[in-house]
């Protein structure tokens, strides 16, 4: 009997300490072109991303953190401030967007699970970006919880001027949080990676350059292109990802999906899936029956959704 409780307890502890990624893992670094946890081992991290937060900010709670958390097994999230678009974006309400946000930063760390604090913006702002980031710095960068991307999806704009931008965010969130990861967009939706690798940012340590594909678009010259970009040292994260087009609509390339999935886990490549909203849209992974905070069924769940949720449980089950 004494033996039965020891095991049981010893079990107990293990189930604990999976379900807290953050007090498991640490604080995060970058060694090469690898994330690793506190005790330089790789490690990947695979969530979900919320959609735009001034289109569908119903979503942003904390129930539906600790959903993705405890039934997806997500062991990240991805709070996707919209900059721009309407009058509750970044721009013209900041006070609010910047609430939402921290709504789904601070059930994060309740959580003890990862959030990547996302600047969703297609145009350059650094202005108002780095008044962001140091407040967003100085209320959580003590927490290793704590993931900042500066630039989600540049568009037209060159990676000399991403560049630019991007040296000037990151030294000011630098000036307050010397350690937590960073991560970098580059041009074309983020998909010129081989441009950052021709020419990166150097001078500070633990940033990271996000790759996002959909895969019924982007197949396999730009696997072909990131490898490059890695095996010349650059480390990526894969900050958004779907099974459908570019678009975010048409039908799921299941089997494009599949490759993908099995590229970046050969790679130990972090992957962050688009997206937590009930648009009629493909790559909306709720229907409009879903609750806003969580304890969705399967019914609640479009196609993507269901794909998604399985790969997550799949691929987190042993984290």
């Amino acid at each position: 009997m004494r033996s039965g409780t020891i095991i049981l307890l010893s079990l107990l502890i293990t189930i604990n300490v999976n379900a807290q990624p953050v007090k498991k893992y640490g604080g995060l670094k970058v060694s090469g072109t690898k994330l690793v946890d506190k005790k330089g081992k790789p490690l990947v991290l695979r969530g979900m991303s919320f959609g735009w937060h001034n289109l569908w900010p119903r979503v942003y709670n904390a129930g539906a953190v600790k959903w993705l958390k405890d039934d997806w097994k997500c062991n990240i999230v991805r709070a996707s401030m919209g900059v721009e678009l309407n009058d509750s974006g970044y721009l013209k309400n900041p006070l609010s967007s910047t609430n939402k946000i921290r709504a789904v930063v601070e059930a994060a760390i309740k959580e003890d699970i990862y959030v990547i604090i996302d600047w969703h913006d297609h145009n350059i702002h650094l202005n108002e970006a780095r008044e962001f980031f140091a407040r967003m710095a100085k209320l959580y960068g003590k927490y290793p919880h704590v993931i900042y991307e500066i630039f989600n999806e540049p568009d037209y704009e060159t990676w000399a001027e991403v560049k630019a931008y991007s040296e000037e965010v990151i030294k000011t969130i630098r000036a307050i949080d010397p350690d937590n990861i960073i991560l970098v967009g580059s041009p074309r939706w983020d998909q010129d990676i081989h441009l950052p690798a021709a020419d990166p940012i150097k001078g500070y340590d633990n940033l990271m350059y996000t790759v996002h594909f959909y895969a019924a678009t982007h197949k396999q010259w730009l696997r072909d292109r990131t490898d490059e970009a890695i095996n010349k040292g650059l480390p990526v994260f894969i900050s958004e990802c779907a099974g459908m087009e570019a678009t975010g609509d048409g039908p799921l390339n299941n089997e494009e999906w599949q490759k993908w999935i099995d590229w970046m886990e050969a790679r130990s490549l972090s992957w962050i899936t688009w997206s937590v909203s009930d648009k009629d849209e493909t790559c909306s992974v709720l229907k409009k029956s879903a609750a806003s905070e969580g304890n969705w069924k399967e019914s609640d769940l479009k196609e993507s959704g269901i794909k998604t949720r399985n790969y997550l449980r799949k691929y987190n089950a042993n984290e």
